[in-house]
C-alpha cells in the first residue's frame, strides 16, 4: 500500500530528517461560535499569559526552532511569524485568537499552547497521497484570504496532493481545502522543524484532535508521523 504522505527526493535532500504529523477526526460538527469553545479559549489564553512573557519569546526553544526553519526557507520570521508564535504573541499582547469556527479555533488553541504550527483541512476535499516537495515554474497557489491565484517562486517547500497544493510549508493554507461549516471530516497536519521532537509533534496534533472532539464531537483516527529520508 502506498504511504499516505511521501517526500520528494529533492525536498528530502534539502531538509533531511524533517518530520510532519497527521491526524484525522471524522464526523465533527463545525459551527461559527459555541459556548464550549469560548470557555476553552479563556482557560488556555489565561494559562499562556501566566506562563510566558512576550519579551522572552525569542529565547524559547520551540520559537527558536521555527525561526531557524523560516530563515532556511528564505522567510523572515520577524515579518512573517510562525503561526504558533504569532498566536502566542497575539495573546500576550492582550488580544484573543481570531474567531473563525469552533473547529478552527480548537486547533489554533492547540497551536497556541504547544507553539507548533498546525493546519486544518477538509479531509473530503483532499486527494491522497500527499507529497512534500519543492515548487516548480508551473505551480500556482491561492491561499486563504487571497483574491486570486499567484504564481509561486521556485524551490518553495510545499504540501500537495494529487490535484493541488494544500499548503506552503508551514504557514499558508489553500483556500480550496479549508474547513467550512459544510466540513464533516477534518485532517490536521503538524509541521516539524529541526530540533522539534517527534513527541512534540504528536502531542500537538493529538491535542488539536482532542480539543476538536471535545468542542465539535466526532471520532479521532490514527495519528501518523512521516520523516524525510536522511
Amino acid at each position: 500500500m502506498k504511504p499516505f504522505l511521501t517526500w520528494s527526493k529533492e525536498a528530502s535532500t534539502r531538509f533531511p530528517n524533517l518530520l510532519v504529523c497527521t491526524g484525522v477526526i471524522e464526523r465533527a460538527r463545525v459551527e461559527r461560535r459555541t459556548r464550549e469553545i469560548e470557555i476553552l479559549k479563556q482557560s488556555i489564553t489565561a494559562k499562556m499569559r501566566q506562563n510566558h512573557k512576550v519579551e522572552l519569546l525569542k529565547d524559547n526553544s520551540t520559537v527558536r526552532a521555527y525561526r531557524d526553519l523560516y530563515w532556511s526557507l528564505d522567510i523572515d520570521p520577524t515579518k512573517t511569524r510562525p503561526s504558533g508564535e504569532a498566536l502566542l504573541r497575539r495573546v500576550l499582547h492582550g488580544n484573543d485568537i481570531p474567531n473563525i469556527s469552533n473547529v478552527v479555533d480548537a486547533y489554533n488553541l492547540a497551536s497556541l499552547e504547544t507553539i507548533i504550527p498546525l493546519s486544518g483541512f477538509d479531509r473530503d476535499l483532499v486527494s491522497p497521497p500527499l507529497e512534500i516537495r519543492l515548487s516548480n515554474e508551473k505551480d500556482e497557489f491561492k491561499g486563504i484570504g487571497m483574491d486570486k491565484l499567484v504564481k509561486l517562486s521556485e524551490k518553495i517547500l510545499l504540501v500537495a496532493d494529487k490535484k493541488q497544493i494544500l499548503c506552503i510549508y508551514p504557514y499558508r493554507d489553500a483556500d480550496a481545502t479549508k474547513i467550512t461549516e459544510k466540513t464533516k471530516n477534518v485532517m490536521i497536519i503538524g509541521y516539524g522543524a529541526p530540533s522539534i521532537s517527534k513527541d512534540q509533534l504528536i502531542d500537538a496534533v493529538k491535542k488539536a484532535l482532542t480539543y476538536i472532539e471535545r468542542i465539535a464531537g466526532g471520532k479521532k483516527e490514527t495519528v501518523n508521523v512521516f520523516q524525510s529520508s536522511q
